[in-house]
């Protein structure tokens, strides 16, 4: 059964709880189940069942709320206080209400017309994402990872102790179950403030930044190094960057990662094992930083200009942006 089919027997399906929901939420419930089972037949894995404890948002489509002065109205819901952090830009298309553990959170998804202005380049950089420092720029400047896992798992193995001692099903454990969903959450919000600081020094001093096209899904699957990965946060550093370019009108290119490491910048190939920090070039007699070197190389493999500037900008969709973390009070 596809989308349609289930969409048009949901009128005559409805039970007692049902009613109670706005019928355009019940229908975007079925629109997830539908993708859902698209990606599945595309290659990804078998849909998750997803339990009361874990199904944590719903959304609205197309109407069904209205925001008002610090007020949100839900069909079927009711008035809702909220803070609202910031003014809403274009025309809201979409609300989505989020639970995050023990906080409440509202985004829409806005219609904004704003004509993005090329600027002109004049600096440039290549950027090595790394774990000895999370990236290091062509000019040699490096930043160190603020590593804010590893800085709190001392506090996360001692309330996973705790968690363990709970009896199954009990209230005590619900209760630590949410302390330590409190504890990953503090580091989510670290590690994204951080990648949100660096990204905006990135985008305001360099006109056109160049990172590597890493494959992180598949770097993740290396045991050894799946932990400091994932506490670095490449993927969002560099999504960060992304989006705040666009709005700059400037430009964040990915080349090939084949090899960067393994080349010097004379194009003279200096094979090194991850354990080998040091460049040492016998063709031009270079010795520097590895990472350093790399990230030379990685600026060397730009091919964008003005053409590769218009190149990204075909491929991103600016039509929908998300304005995000609208509080919910007193729920």
């Amino acid at each position: 059964m596809n989308y349609y089919d289930q969409a048009n027997g949901l009128s005559d399906s409805k039970t007692d709880y049902q009613e109670e929901v706005f019928s355009q939420v019940l229908q975007n419930v079925l629109k997830r189940v539908n993708r859902s089972f698209k990606n599945y037949f595309n290659g990804f894995g078998y849909p998750r069942f997803q339990g009361r404890n874990r199904y944590n948002s719903f959304t609205y489509p197309q109407s069904g709320f209205k925001l008002e002065t610090e007020k949100l109205n839900l069909s079927k819901i009711g008035n809702i206080k909220i803070i609202q952090h910031r003014e809403i830009e274009g025309k809201i298309k979409t609300c989505t209400i989020k639970k995050d553990i023990d906080k409440w959170y509202v985004t829409f998804s806005c219609d904004i017309d704003i004509p993005i202005i090329p600027v002109q380049i004049k600096t440039k950089t290549g950027i090595d994402v790394g774990l000895i420092s999370l990236i290091t720029m062509s000019n040699g400047s490096q930043i160190e990872p603020p590593k804010f896992l590893r800085q709190s798992e001392k506090r996360l193995a001692r309330e996973h102790i705790h968690l363990s001692k709970k009896k199954l099903r009990s209230k005590n454990r619900n209760k630590q179950r949410i302390i330590v969903a409190k504890v990953h959450r503090r580091i989510r919000n670290q590690r994204k403030d951080f990648a949100h600081k660096i990204s905006r020094k990135l985008v305001e001093e360099y006109d056109h930044i160049v990172f590597e096209d890493l494959q992180i899904k598949n770097m993740v699957k290396n045991h050894h190094l799946a932990k400091s990965i994932s506490d670095a946060g490449w993927s969002q550093l560099i999504n960060l960057t992304k989006s705040k370019a666009e709005y700059a009108g400037k430009i964040v290119e990915r080349v090939n990662p084949g090899g960067t490491s393994q080349v010097c910048i004379c194009g003279h190939p200096v094979p090194k094992k991850l354990s080998m920090r040091i460049h040492r070039c016998p063709n031009c007699g270079l010795i520097a930083g590895r990472d350093h070197v790399s990230a030379n190389v990685i600026e060397n493999r730009s091919t964008a200009g003005t053409a590769g500037f218009q190149a990204c900008l075909s491929n991103l969709n600016r039509e929908a942006m998300k304005q995000k973390a609208t509080l919910l009070v007193g729920w």
